[in-house]
């Protein structure tokens, strides 16, 4: 990252590359043309920091079935799936794709922050609840280095430099792995994608992932591969309406306040905050909801974190009806978006809302639905 001119942000205990700007542009401009490249071309980003760790022995699936939502003991070998854990008491702690590798054996992902959490929570569940469970727990962070390579050009630029595999959409569809190598290189290679483009991470031993990276990026240039920071990625993300736990989650949201309630197991006897999702208080209708915001003016950011009320002007104390958590510029669609927190937000789509700036202006909205670009998920499958 150093060599192509990354600007660095501190993010958890990590370094990460915000931005890479060229020619003197400023951070919309660099992020405006990262965007750009990965939904017309290709981009390559560096996603090591995710926290990753192994769950292995004969209870694996047992002990995923328990310790996530939702269901993994038909997950097949070969095959990911995105994983919500909770807390007993409903609300979302963390997230991740998930893959299995054996029958016996998964390869769990976890927010960059999230990481040592969600090892200590397994461990604690491992040790204390479900002793009867032969499962072994690993964190592997460090072992293996992540190349994301995402965009509609991205098969084409990697299928050259993998060794006798098929990865063509048929082989290798969206959320689906397979292991094998990448110039000699052993690789764990997940078709996941965090743009809604179609995506790769490539996952290789971190001692190795520099020379692997350079032969991505030779082998790319001509397909015009760019690469691409964290800033980028969160609008890529935004525009798809995908959540970031910790930015549209404060610890007191339930999988069905961000979209998520068709991950919670219905089948399951038990698991992780399941007693607590029945309760009344966690699934009434005015709770708060993840939605999308559109301003009057296409061309107005929303400050993140601006309170949402129902008439402009009105004097404090003033009740909120909820609050901006991610907001943008999109390359995509030419015009800003955001993601809301909002009371019963999702049978309030088309409703206007205000954000009072703090110079006492009242921000003109609609609540919208939170997928801005491709909503009919297309583009992932390519």
């Amino acid at each position: 990252a150093r060599d192509h001119g990354a600007v660095f942000e501190d993010v958890g205990l990590w370094r990460r590359a915000r931005y890479f700007p060229r020619g003197g542009e400023d951070m919309q401009a660099a992020v405006a043309r990262e965007c750009s490249a990965v939904r017309t071309a290709a981009g390559v980003f560096d996603a090591s920091t995710l926290g990753k760790i192994e769950v292995v022995g004969p209870d694996a699936a047992e002990f995923m079935n328990r310790f996530y939502i939702n269901a993994w003991t038909r997950l097949g070998v070969g095959k990911c799936r995105y994983g919500l854990v909770c807390r007993d008491s409903g609300f979302v702690y963390d997230d991740g794709v998930v893959g299995r590798i054996a029958a016996d054996r998964f390869h769990v992902t976890t927010t960059t922050g999230g990481a040592a959490g969600v090892l200590n929570m397994m461990e604690d569940y491992l040790q204390t609840e479900w002793p009867d469970l032969d499962v072994w727990l690993t964190s592997i962070t460090e072992e293996w280095g992540v190349i994301a390579l995402q965009g509609p050009k991205a098969r084409a630029i990697l299928a050259p430099l993998v060794d006798g595999m098929d990865i063509s959409a048929e082989a290798l569809p969206h959320m689906a792995l397979k292991e094998g190598t990448i110039g000699g290189v052993p690789m764990r290679l997940f078709r996941v994608s965090f743009t809604g483009e179609v995506g790769f991470e490539i996952n290789v031993p971190s001692g190795r992932m520099r020379a692997v990276w350079d032969r991505i990026w030779q082998a790319g240039r001509p397909h015009g591969l760019t690469p691409y920071g964290t800033e980028a990625m969160h609008v890529l993300r935004a525009e798809k309406g995908y959540l970031i736990v910790g930015q549209e989650t404060d610890g007191t949201m339930t999988p069905g306040d961000v979209g998520c309630g068709w991950a919670v197991s219905k089948a399951k006897p038990d698991f992780i905050g399941k007693r607590a999702l029945a309760l009344p208080a966690l699934n009434a209708p005015d709770r708060p909801q993840m939605v999308g915001l559109l301003t009057d003016d296409p061309q107005t950011v929303l400050e993140e974190g601006m309170q949402l009320v129902r008439t402009p002007g009105t004097p404090a104390p003033v009740s909120a009806d909820g609050h901006v958590t991610s907001s943008y510029y999109s390359p995509a669609l030419g015009r800003s978006i955001a993601i809301a927190m909002v009371k019963g937000g999702r049978d309030r789509l088309g409703e206007t809302l205000y954000a009072p700036a703090i110079d006492g202006a009242a921000i003109k909205v609609s609540i919208v639905n939170p997928v801005f670009y491709d909503p009919e998920g297309v583009r992932v499958n390519g």
